[in-house]
């Protein structure tokens, strides 16, 4: 077959790009060899959720009389959490079937290959190959756990997070190596549940990549829950002991030894970038990534490149969104689109992890601002605070905003708290527009809701501050 766009893999960013593309008239395909929607949809952002909110139910119940309600102690049905999580991606994946076929995007089932320019061969299960063409190839393999020489995944004693979402049973015990969002949202929903969690992370503190307020604060609420956390350390080995394992670890102090009866390896992510012909045609890579421009075209005309294989944020609405911006571009140069579509600004993009409770964030830190040369304002507003929060029973965690304290830029947003995923898109869209603190402090935000605490954050950082 001859198509104009031919899209490789069809996770968020993959059906995404194929659907745009359709809609704008080309021809296209998308190539999967496993499951329609990805690791995303099948493996992580839905199905994880699905888990976290079992465990949130569990939470519910075990502080019901905190609410003026009395019920009988909870017993978690492990099989059925499981099953629930399952359904829900399955669910998910369905849709994205429907979505292709209503957009008349092609789904060729199988492996696919870079078989020369402008050719994608693709290799089903049973191995028949099929070689198809299209004028533009978009790459968007995703990728998988990235595995140490000191952990090695083998599905049973050291999982990583496919493995940690279908056990067949709930252990008693686990080590989990990394606090990323991986590391810190499994945690809570093991802890949550019964199991013994010890968090392992090699960095002076829990998720890192957040901002120092924030990794306390998860620190603290984690110790509160009872899960053991271990920072500066590194699992050095693992050996099976028994039904367990015991693990081999490496802190400032000395090594310890810590027994559990599995070790989830939440170390981060690998692009899958091999076997897909990049060599032979001459695709540059750099540091394990495709080397692309800001429209995700590679070195080689006509092969572009979308989501974790590339630099930036490896997150799913990342993803979707170069998946349009690729296929725009191409639009725009065929002449089947108005303008060329704007690049992303990675200084700009929220990050959710969806734990308990949540974090949201965007922007500088309070660090990468004063490393940046800016002279910043502060405010942090803290859930206790909140009538909403208190009303809810959910008064851990804060809002903190950061300021230009110059032009009153608004620089960056760390949230920990109940749902404060649902509100950082109100600084994404804020920053977009260049709005400063004045325009925020000017719309009237509705009470009670925890989303107003932005606001009361903002007027801290003022020396404005009413409701604290």
């Amino acid at each position: 077959m001859a198509y104009d766009v031919i899209v490789i893999g069809s996770g968020p960013g993959g059906y995404v790009a194929a659907i745009r593309a359709s809609q704008l008239g080309f021809k296209t395909a998308v190539v999967e060899r496993e499951n329609l929607g990805g690791i995303c949809l099948n493996w992580g952002c839905i199905p994880t959720k699905a888990l976290l909110k079992s465990a949130q139910v569990v939470e519910y119940i075990q502080h019901s009389k905190d609410y003026g309600v009395t019920v009988g102690d909870a017993s978690v049905d492990f099989g059925a959490v499981i099953k629930r999580s399952r359904g829900a991606a399955d669910k998910m994946n369905k849709g994205v079937t429907f979505l292709l076929k209503k957009n008349k995007v092609d789904v060729l089932t199988g492996n696919g290959t870079l078989k020369a320019k402008g050719q994608v061969e693709v290799t089903d299960k049973d191995g028949k190959k099929t070689v198809h063409e299209a004028k533009h190839i978009i790459l968007a393999t995703g990728a998988r756990s990235r595995e140490l020489p000191s952990l090695k995944i083998d599905g049973k004693k050291v999982i990583g997070y496919r493995d940690a979402m279908v056990l067949p049973q709930q252990p008693k015990s686990m080590i989990v190596v990394g606090s990323g969002a991986i590391g810190v949202e499994f945690a809570y929903f093991y802890s949550t549940l019964g199991t013994k969690v010890t968090i392992v992370e090699f960095m002076p503190r829990i998720v890192p990549v957040e901002d120092e307020d924030i990794s306390k604060e998860l620190e603290k609420i984690y110790k509160k829950k009872g899960i053991e956390i271990m920072t500066n350390a590194s699992v050095e080995a693992v050996e099976a002991k028994g039904s367990g394992v015991k693990a081999r670890v490496k802190t400032a102090t000395g090594e310890v030894f810590l027994e559990a009866d599995v070790v989830l390896s939440a170390v981060g992510i690998t692009a899958n970038i091999e076997n897909l012909g990049l060599e032979a045609l001459g695709v540059k890579t750099d540091k394990g990534k495709v080397v692309v421009d800001k429209y995700y075209q590679t070195n080689v005309p006509g092969i572009y490149a979308i989501g974790d294989m590339v630099p930036g944020q490896a997150l799913a609405h990342v993803a979707s969104k170069e998946g349009i911006i690729a296929v725009e571009a191409i639009a725009y140069n065929e002449k089947k689109y108005a303008h060329k579509p704007t690049p992303i600004d990675y200084n700009n993009v929220p990050g959710c992890t969806y734990c308990s409770p949540e974090i949201a964030s965007v922007g500088y830190t309070e660090k990468q601002a004063k490393e940046a040369g800016y002279e910043v304002k502060v405010g942090k507003f803290p859930f206790s605070a909140s009538g909403k929060a208190t009303a809810a029973g959910a008064p851990e965690g804060f809002v903190k905003v950061i300021f230009d304290a110059k032009y009153g830029e608004w620089l960056g947003t760390h949230m920990i708290g109940a749902n404060v995923t649902e509100a950082i898109v109100q600084t994404v869209t804020a920053r977009t527009l260049e709005t400063t603190y004045q325009e925020v402090l000017n719309s009237i935000h509705p009470h009670p809701t925890m989303s107003e605490s932005i606001k009361d954050a903002i007027e801290v950082a003022y020396d404005e501050a009413i409701h604290l």
